[in-house]
């Protein structure tokens, strides 16, 4: 009887040690270097969406020009229009863990732990990565890359046209 005990024990406790999600979201953003006469770096909004009925799951990331002169660069936001409309709106800025400034062009390499944020609560499944990036006296893009969250696997990439390059995610 004692060594079933220690048995069940044993499965138990490994049981309990094995992870239900993945743990981190790995994402790297391409910033092109555009040659054109006025360059400004582009407002960039990062965030999951149900591909089911494309509403946001959740916002990971909002690169904008929060130290614009009487918080100016909030109002720019909006520019960053599919965002905006599912989930952007009704969020406050400077949003806490979320906004960030503008980045410079090159590759930008974000992890978003599973524990926090957006991710926390978000159950396992088929999802859309969307990057959207505005620019003042530019352009406008957004970039869709699918991924599945809950088990590691692959990762995923597309290219953007003009405003964003090689969008990549891998759930580690």
């Amino acid at each position: 009887m004692k060594r079933s005990i220690s048995l069940l024990t044993f499965a138990g406790a490994a049981a309990g040690a094995a992870p239900a999600l993945a743990a981190d979201l790995s994402v790297t953003v391409e910033v092109p270097k555009l040659t054109v006469a006025e360059y400004h770096k582009p407002y960039v909004a990062i965030w999951i969406e149900n591909p089911a009925d494309s509403t946001a799951a959740g916002t990971l990331a909002v690169w904008y020009d929060a130290d614009n002169r009487e918080d100016k660069g909030a109002k720019w936001l909006k520019d960053m229009r599919q965002w905006w409309r599912k989930a952007g709106r009704e969020m406050s800025f400077p949003a806490d863990g979320i906004s960030g400034a503008t980045r410079a062009p090159g590759p930008q390499k974000l992890v978003f732990a599973g524990s926090k944020g957006a991710l926390k609560d978000l159950k396992p499944g088929a999802y859309n990565l969307v990057v959207e990036a505005a620019r003042e006296v530019g352009g406008h893009e957004a970039v869709r890359v699918p991924f599945t969250w809950g088990k590691p696997g692959k990762p995923a990439s597309a290219k953007g046209a003009s405003e964003l390059g090689a969008v990549t995610v891998s759930v580690k």
